[in-house]
């Protein structure tokens, strides 16, 4: 996934993931479209340009990981149980309007040639933060053809903030899957909204894309947060039946290409 991509898709509904995840920073979405571009006018926007080296860097500082586990052969069966409800679950919306019909709403419909779109239902979402059912996803995922139809590829899993990794390897075990969040982010001061689109060099000061440390966050007066929204967890439904192809996730390739093989944080 392109890195501008995931800071639009953390940003374009901030009511939907804040019932995702039930994060308390309910201002770390308020500067959605700044953050990401500047403006929160995105009407007509275009995702189809190539994202750069440096965003793929800075993001790499705001991604953290489960701790990989040995792989087992329980493991490697339950997640390929797991992958098998789902598909027997969400096959019926190769059909998008099948999934409109049923509640999943198009994150940032605005926003054309995305590479991947996110349907989310926020009642899904509500109740993967207490439980995991894996017939229900948080999201699905969505590829639009040369013709602009849309295919179904996968789905997303999400979690609340305070799952233990020992909850997460329950769900689906993490020495095949690697649950992912979003951390070590700088933002505004209370009251100072209109610093979301400070720049520095030429770059973000603020959000996904901005500075990660504490004391990078304390030199701009900003408040410092270790950990927005929660656990994430794409599935490529349909990628075959190889579990590493099925369970991988994008944000890691920019991540190993980047700053080597991502780590969480202490």
């Amino acid at each position: 996934m392109r890195p501008g991509l995931v800071v639009l898709l953390i940003f374009a509904a901030p009511g939907t993931l804040y019932a995702q995840q039930s994060h308390s920073h309910s201002d770390t979405t308020a500067g959605a479209a700044h953050a990401a571009h500047g403006s929160t006018d995105m009407e007509g926007m275009d995702m189809s340009g190539p994202g750069d080296d440096w965003k793929m860097a800075m993001m790499s500082r705001h991604m953290a990981y489960s701790s990989p586990r040995p792989m087992t052969a329980a493991d490697s069966a339950k997640a390929a149980g797991v992958i098998n409800e789902l598909r027997q679950a969400i096959a019926k919306y190769q059909d998008v309007s099948v999934a409109e019909a049923d509640g999943y709403k198009m994150f940032a419909p605005q926003i054309r040639n995305q590479p991947q779109y996110h349907f989310t239902k926020k009642w899904n979402a509500v109740r993967n933060q207490f439980g995991f059912d894996p017939a229900r996803p948080t999201s699905l995922l969505y590829r639009k053809d040369a013709q602009g139809q849309f295919n179904l590829i996968g789905a997303m899993y999400t979690a609340s903030k305070g799952t233990s990794e020992e909850e997460l390897n329950a769900r689906v075990p993490l020495s095949v899957a690697r649950w992912h969040r979003h951390v070590n982010w700088c933002i505004p001061a209370r009251r100072a909204k209109e610093r979301w689109t400070e720049t520095k060099n030429g770059r973000p000061v603020f959000g996904p894309l901005g500075v990660a440390t504490r004391e990078e966050c304390d030199a701009v007066e900003g408040r410092f947060i270790p950990q927005a929204f929660g656990w994430m967890l794409h599935a490529n439904t349909f990628a075959g039946n190889d579990l590493k192809s099925i369970w991988h996730d994008d944000h890691m390739d920019h991540d190993h290409a980047m700053m080597g093989d991502p780590k969480s944080p202490d």
